[in-house]
């Protein structure tokens, strides 16, 4: 199978469906599904003709899809034109369909990635960047986990841990990606911490809290991206901020640590110091020790790294970055910002023009490339 024949058949494959008259979400999703298609069947049965085989079988998805999405839609208006026999509380069954999702059938990671996707809207694209995985990884793994809960009964929920993981990420990319889904995971983690009294539960709803009451001082009118040190902290939801610390306070106190709570200490803390001066980096620091040891995950010791930078100098932060993978998104920003806080502007403004190039949003591409002007700009 030769991978790179379909990378570069893809965008061709892609401006065919748009031509036809396909929304460029639900052409993307077709042809990923067609290239998954291609993967299985092409090594045994290749074609004469495979962008033109694509194109077809592209298609033929975005038909299906679309059919689907319409006989839904044929339904719903059906169901909504009904007259209600009588008076009925209204029932919001999305965190039930989360729960259902999570299947026990599927692996933890596999029901996350169908999970996002099927209920919480999001794009393959939009779950890989999330993961770290290519695009193509995803949507494998993605059309792996229908296939194995195609033949099964949703009637066996699966764990909280699994639905928190969702909830998680589905914040995670309304706070910082394309798609505003912020609301949507407060208001079911808020429905699940009332339904269950677990302190992990507790804990992902301050980290969510203690993070939105920032949002409205994170961008300039704009859209330019501020860092948290340079943000009006009068602008903060200080009602938003008492209660995340309040539901992180009682989750700490049953002493059954977990990754969000310490995130949310984390965020805690940077809410606490009235100013970026006063933040207390030295316990952030011991936090972070503690995401490390309970997730051993690459962007916590990237985020690390600037703690470390913060509370014992930009030398003992490159220090601690030198034992980061390179590859991890926001990596050479990371080191930008501690090469410029050691005096190195020119390496800086180096890695702030890389880091520009690697972001993967506008805003980020703007505020990095903005650094490395200013930077330029001193130089000069």
């Amino acid at each position: 199978m030769d991978e790179a024949l379909l990378r570069s058949l893809t965008p061709g494959v892609l401006a065919v469906l748009v031509r036809r008259g396909a929304e460029f979400a639900a052409a993307e999703d077709a042809v990923q599904e067609a290239l998954v298609e291609a993967l299985r069947v092409w090594p045994a049965d290749p074609p004469r003709d495979p962008k033109g085989w694509l194109v077809t079988v592209a298609w033929r998805k975005f038909l299906d899809a679309t059919r689907a999405d319409a006989a839904r839609r044929k339904r719903e208006d059906v169901v909504d034109a009904e007259v209600a026999p009588g008076p009925a509380a209204a029932v919001d069954d999305t965190l039930q369909l989360y729960f259902l999702c999570a299947h026990p059938s599927l692996t933890p990671s596999s029901a996350v990635a169908l999970t996002l996707r099927a209920v919480g809207g999001l794009t393959t694209r939009q779950i890989a960047q999330a993961y770290l995985v290519p695009e193509a990884t995803m949507a494998q793994r993605i059309s792996r986990a229908k296939r194995t809960v195609s033949g099964v009964r949703f009637d066996q929920p699966g764990d909280v841990a699994t639905v928190l993981r969702v909830l998680y990420l589905v914040f995670n990319e309304g706070y910082s990606g394309d798609v505003d889904l912020t609301a949507e995971a407060i208001r079911l983690t808020r429905q699940l911490a009332a339904a269950i009294d677990h302190p992990e539960v507790a804990g992902l709803l301050a980290l969510m809290l203690l993070h939105h009451a920032r949002r409205a001082s994170r961008t300039t009118e704009g859209g330019s991206l501020v860092p948290l040190a340079e943000q009006d902290r009068a602008r903060w939801d200080t009602a938003l901020i008492t209660e995340g610390v309040a539901l992180l306070q009682r989750a700490l106190s049953r002493d059954r640590l977990g990754e969000f709570q310490a995130q949310a200490a984390i965020a805690a803390l940077h809410a606490d110091a009235q100013d970026a001066a006063e933040t207390d980096w030295v316990q952030i620091v011991e936090w972070y020790d503690e995401l490390v040891r309970l997730t051993g995950s690459p962007v916590v010791r990237l985020n690390r790294a600037v703690a470390v930078g913060e509370a014992d100098g930009p030398r003992a932060g490159l220090a601690a970055l030198a034992e980061v993978d390179p590859t991890v998104p926001r990596y050479t920003a990371v080191s930008a910002y501690l090469h410029e806080r050691d005096g190195d502007l020119e390496t800086a403004a180096k890695l702030y023009a890389e880091a520009a190039a690697k972001a993967s949003n506008l805003a980020e591409v703007d505020h990095l490339t903005r650094q490395a002007a200013r930077l330029n700009t001193r130089r000069a």
